[in-house]
């Protein structure tokens, strides 16, 4: 198995070897070579990435809750 990426549209595609090397041969220039650890990070999300998602969300309301209730004080 051979990990290739295309460079037109960077598209990460995980092929069996004589696939992968008719598709990159020698004169095609849209599809090269690329170590599996970049066809692992265009494949799956990570848990770290979901849960600093979940922060950002929290922050934003947090910081929207804090704004209103300023906003309340300063109409009094």
């Amino acid at each position: 198995m051979k990990c290739i990426k295309s460079t037109k549209t960077g598209e990460v595609l995980r092929v069996d070897d004589r696939q992968a090397n008719n598709m990159v041969g020698l004169l095609s220039i849209t599809w090269k070579y690329v170590p599996k650890s970049e066809w692992k990070t265009a494949t799956r999300k990570t848990e770290k990435q979901e849960v600093e998602a979940e922060k950002k969300e929290k922050t934003i309301s947090e910081k929207a809750l804090k704004r209103k209730k300023l906003k309340e004080k300063q109409r009094q």
